[in-house]
Formats: structure tokens, C-alpha cells, sequence
């Protein structure tokens, strides 16, 4: 017997999600009307969703501002994602305030490893280079060298680096929770850090 969702339940489920409302109804119906399943539904929906919109467009979003409490550090970040619908709600401004006090925190120099500037990726080569033991077979000192710039695109790239409010998980696996959440596509695309005195 398949259960009636009402107007309401899927709005509040929708309130509480800030997911689209066919996917809202849909969690209700899957979860016999229970709220607290069917946001549990949604979230787990969500990470497998992030994946199949990747490629969709995102000519929408927001320029969003944090300025930390002793105001010596400021992000501003441009944010992006499909529709003026889901950038104005307080889950996609939520989102982009917790990226930007990450940035601040963390002081990522760029969004992907593609961006970190070529002449920075030479010269960390060739200190690891040095640093190398050079008495092993040539492809154990690649490895060596392979895994330790990964360490480094880890340690200055955002998507990459260990999110500062849970460090069970990275940027880019708490932007993946956030589209599926939200139900499009969610892209980070630039951002600039200040400091005084930095």
C-alpha cells in the first residue's frame, strides 16, 4: 500500500533538506511518510547524485564574504551552482560561509591541484629530488617522489585538504554531500585570501 504524502510533510521535509521537492516526495513515499528516514534517504541519495551532475552548468551562485572574529583574516568566494533558486537558500549561504572559514583557517593557495602554478610543482620536485635516496631502483625514487607530491597538493589545494570541521572528510567530499543535498551541481571557483601583515 503506497503512502499518501501531503503538500506539508514535503515542504518541511524540504525546509529541513533543502533538497528539490520531487525528491523530497519521493523520500516520503519510499519511507511511509517518516521524516527523520526519509532525510536520512535523501543524504545517502545525495553523494551518488553529486557524481551524475558534475557536468551540468553553473552559471549561478554567489560572492560570499567571511571576515574572521579578531579581523586580521578575510575570504571573499565566488560560488557557484545551476539556479538563483538554490543560491539563495540558507544552505547553499551556510555552505559557502563554512568554505570560506576553511580558506581562512587552512590557507589553501588554490581550488585544484591543475591551478597550483607549474613553477611551484618544479621546485618542490626538485627539493624532493634532493631529498631522495638515490641508491634505490629508479621507479621506487618515482613512487617516493609521486607519493609526496601528492602529500603536498593535499597540504595547499582545497578540494584536497582534510575539511576543517569534521577530518573524517575533504573539501571535495563535503562539496559532493552539499550537491547531493541540494540537487545540482555546487562548483567552487575561485577564491582570494587576506591577512594583514601576511
Amino acid at each position: 500500500m503506497t503512502t499518501q504524502v501531503t503538500a506539508s510533510q514535503v515542504k518541511e521535509l524540504r525546509d529541513m533538506s533543502g533538497a528539490p521537492m520531487m525528491d523530497c516526495k519521493k523520500a516520503l513515499t519510499e519511507n511511509a511518510g517518516d521524516l527523520e528516514k526519509a532525510g536520512e534517504w535523501l543524504r545517502k541519495k545525495g553523494i551518488a547524485k553529486a557524481a551524475k551532475k558534475a557536468d551540468r552548468e553553473v552559471a549561478e551562485g554567489l560572492v560570499s564574504s567571511y571576515i574572521h572574529h579578531n579581523g586580521r583574516v578575510g575570504v571573499l568566494l565566488e560560488m557557484n551552482c545551476e539556479t538563483d533558486f538554490v543560491a539563495a537558500t540558507d544552505a547553499f549561504k551556510e555552505f559557502c560561509r563554512d568554505v570560506s572559514l576553511h580558506i581562512a583557517s587552512m590557507k589553501p593557495i588554490c581550488v585544484g591541484r591543475e591551478e597550483v602554478p607549474s613553477e611551484l610543482v618544479e621546485k618542490e620536485r626538485e627539493i624532493l629530488l634532493a631529498q631522495i635516496d638515490k641508491s634505490k631502483p629508479e621507479e621506487i625514487q618515482q613512487k617516493m617522489i609521486d607519493g609526496r607530491m601528492n602529500k603536498y597538493f593535499a597540504e595547499q589545494c582545497l578540494l584536497e585538504q582534510t575539511y576543517v570541521k569534521d577530518d573524517k572528510k575533504t573539501v571535495e567530499q563535503f562539496r559532493a554531500e552539499t550537491v547531493g543535498k541540494l540537487g545540482e551541481n555546487i562548483q567552487i571557483r575561485r577564491f582570494a585570501r587576506f591577512e594583514i601583515g601576511a
